[in-house]
């Protein structure tokens, strides 16, 4: 079996796993909404408000919904020593990790996808004309999470208060790659030239391939059979 047919295999079990019981994503999606219906609750509609703080608000929900969804893998991987099989998989370690990075990024981004709509009514935004460059913000930013997130899910799995440190440690190490993402979707939002997002979008892709390259050196020093 080819490297690329075991990530995603390894991809495939988590997603597959994942639609069984669709636990992950109906409160990821029930979270989204709450954290957005809140906050348009609190602008009480005032459109001044709501056109300034939209991305930064909108951000700020996919990154604590993306923050359950990693902890909520890691705790699927631990029930019934699943993590032990699997790093008994007969494949690199590079595999079982850019698998996992697979499956939680399509995750998320199925969640995010699913959140633009209620992000639309509760906001009064006209998303769908620019959605083409807004996707261009979302995946680059999302890929980014979902690296780091990866990689401290499994070095605080073993941890007796990972829910709490997986957030601890996350969110300070993706700070500058959500602050891009929020000024990038500012300039979709505002209907800009996509030009003043392009910045953003490099420094988003600089941050990629920094985590990437990261995990994937210290990955295998994270997990013993």
């Amino acid at each position: 079996m080819t490297f690329a047919r075991r990530v995603l295999a390894i991809a495939w079990k988590d997603l597959v796993a994942e639609w069984r019981d669709r636990e992950s994503i109906t409160a990821m999606c029930f979270f989204a909404f709450l954290v957005l219906f809140l906050f348009s609750f609190a602008l009480n509609g005032d459109q001044t408000l709501i056109r300034g703080a939209s991305s930064g608000l909108l951000w700020l929900a996919f990154a604590f919904t993306g923050v359950l969804g990693l902890a909520r893998s890691v705790q699927s991987e631990l029930a019934n020593d699943c993590l032990d099989g699997l790093l008994l998989y007969p494949a690199e370690r590079e595999a079982i990790y850019l698998g996992k990075l697979l499956g939680n990024f399509s995750v998320i981004l199925l969640v995010e996808l699913i959140s633009f709509p209620i992000f639309a009514v509760l906001y009064n935004m006209d998303l769908w004309s620019q959605l083409p460059k807004l996707m261009l913000i979302t995946v680059p930013a999302t890929l980014g999470f979902a690296a780091a997130g990866t990689l401290l899910s499994t070095m605080t799995a073993g941890l007796r208060a990972r829910e709490a440190m997986l957030p601890f440690l996350l969110f300070p190490m993706t700070i500058p790659l959500i602050l891009a993402a929020v000024r990038g979707t500012e300039v979709v939002l505002r209907h800009e030239s996509f030009e003043l997002a392009m910045p953003w979008l490099k420094l988003m892709g600089a941050f990629d391939v920094l985590f990437l390259v990261g995990s994937l050196l210290t990955f295998e020093f994270l997990v013993e059979e």
